[in-house]
């Protein structure tokens, strides 16, 4: 690569700055250099690589986008992805310690595990229908414990209910919601704990959950994290070789660099895997090292780490971001074509 390539392609990482981190590849920029865009050669250098994937984690590479896409992904998918969340909180009774308006806001925090691409948005004014709106409710009481250990102090063993989870919460399904939700709707974890009680004190409330989005309110967004990073890149310079191998493998995070035994028996160290480094820039904190290290980050290749709440898997998050993403695009199109006809 050289070294014009090497400037419009990556960001340079010096101990006490970064450099190139603005994208110059713009018509016109550079000779010699087709820098406008072109559908077919981004069909051909774009990619996704799925690297981790569970219920409630996925870490993924986007190859080949500019960064205002991939940082309109991460957006979307942290304010824009609809969940069902619970939005009015009808408090019967509450003797509690814990203030109504507190308790609510705790209940309306609690993720719900339930599909919300089933559900329509409930506008203002609109009745609560079986499509719309999620009912839920909770009647608690903590009493004594008729034999219990006296000698004790542990609530758990002198009373019953002293404790409030999320289990503690029923479905009450509407019309016939029993029907096309025949999994049921329960909330991500069951051992939320939501409130403490005393003997005597009791909760009786009436919840109903809506759609929304993570713009209005937290407790709409699907994800508890959304990042990504630029990967990492690391250039020897020179080889190194002998016992400078294992101080620079020290400068790094484990498994990053590795040593190998070249074909004369001396110890050299290669890059194993760059995605794990921190880009600490501790290797140019040693002059011995400094001169023989070139640390940059790939321009166009971005590391996604997407946490999912478990309303939705993570990878059903990116899809529901990318079809926000394009309605969005459909609809400036749509816009622009009034404008000029």
């Amino acid at each position: 690569m050289s070294h014009l390539d090497e400037i419009r392609n990556k960001i340079h990482l010096d101990i006490n700055k970064v450099r190139n981190t603005e994208d110059t590849r713009i018509p016109g920029a550079y000779t010699n250099y087709d820098d406008t865009w072109n559908f077919r050669r981004f069909t051909e250098n774009f990619k996704i690589k799925i690297i981790e994937k569970s219920e409630r984690v996925a870490e993924f590479d986007l190859i080949g986008i500019d960064t205002p896409f991939a940082n309109a992904f991460r957006r979307i998918m942290i304010a824009e992805v609809p969940t069902m969340a619970i939005e009015e909180v009808m408090i019967l009774n509450n003797t509690s310690i814990m203030q109504d308006e507190v308790l609510a806001h705790r209940l309306g925090l609690l993720p719900i595990k339930v599909d919300p691409r089933l559900f329509e948005m409930k506008k203002d004014g609109d009745k609560t229908t079986e499509r719309n709106t999620l009912k839920f409710k909770l009647e608690i009481k903590c009493k004594k414990q008729k034999k219990s250990n006296m000698e004790t102090s542990n609530p758990d063993e002198l009373y019953t209910n002293s404790k409030v989870y999320s289990r503690n919460i029923e479905w009450e399904p509407i019309g016939e919601q029993k029907e096309w939700l025949p999994g049921g709707v329960k909330f991500v974890e069951d051992d939320i704990l939501i409130n403490i009680l005393r003997p005597g004190q009791e909760l009786h409330m009436i919840m109903h959950a809506v759609k929304g989005i993570g713009s209005d309110h937290a407790k709409f967004s699907p994800v508890g994290t959304a990042s990504y990073r630029l990967m990492p890149e690391i250039k020897f310079l020179e080889p190194i070789r002998g016992e400078l191998c294992h101080k620079l493998t020290s400068c790094f995070s484990p498994g990053v660099i590795e040593i190998v035994e070249s074909q004369d028996g001396e110890k050299v160290a290669v890059v194993k895997c760059p995605r794990n480094d921190t880009c600490t820039r501790e290797v140019l904190r040693h002059p011995e090292l400094a001169d023989k290290v070139k640390l940059l980050k790939v321009r166009d290749h971005f590391i996604f780490s997407v946490e999912s709440t478990g309303a939705l898997a993570p990878l059903d998050i990116l899809r529901e971001a990318v079809k926000i993403l394009k309605f969005k695009c459909l609809k400036v199109r749509e816009e622009l074509e009034i404008l000029t006809s």
